[in-house]
């Protein structure tokens, strides 16, 4: 299956960023850095992205959504 959109690639390199919220993000390589987001780590597999919040405790839900906020 050929992916078109870089977030849904699982053979793709991601960054893993995280903001002053402290929310953490994958963020494809292939895709300009967004404002406001600092590199946690360089570009790797999906997989180890994944292996690296396993290990850390690391969470992608919104900000509110960890808090119990969201419905």
């Amino acid at each position: 299956m050929e992916y078109t959109h870089p977030f849904d690639d699982p053979q793709g390199h991601f960054y893993l960023l995280k903001n002053q919220l402290g929310q953490l993000s994958l963020w494809p390589e292939a895709c300009a850095l967004p404002a406001g987001w600092a590199i946690v780590t360089p570009p790797r597999p999906h997989a180890d992205c994944v292996a690296w919040l396993e290990q850390r405790g690391g969470d992608l839900h919104p900000a509110a959504y960890a808090k119990g906020e969201a419905a």
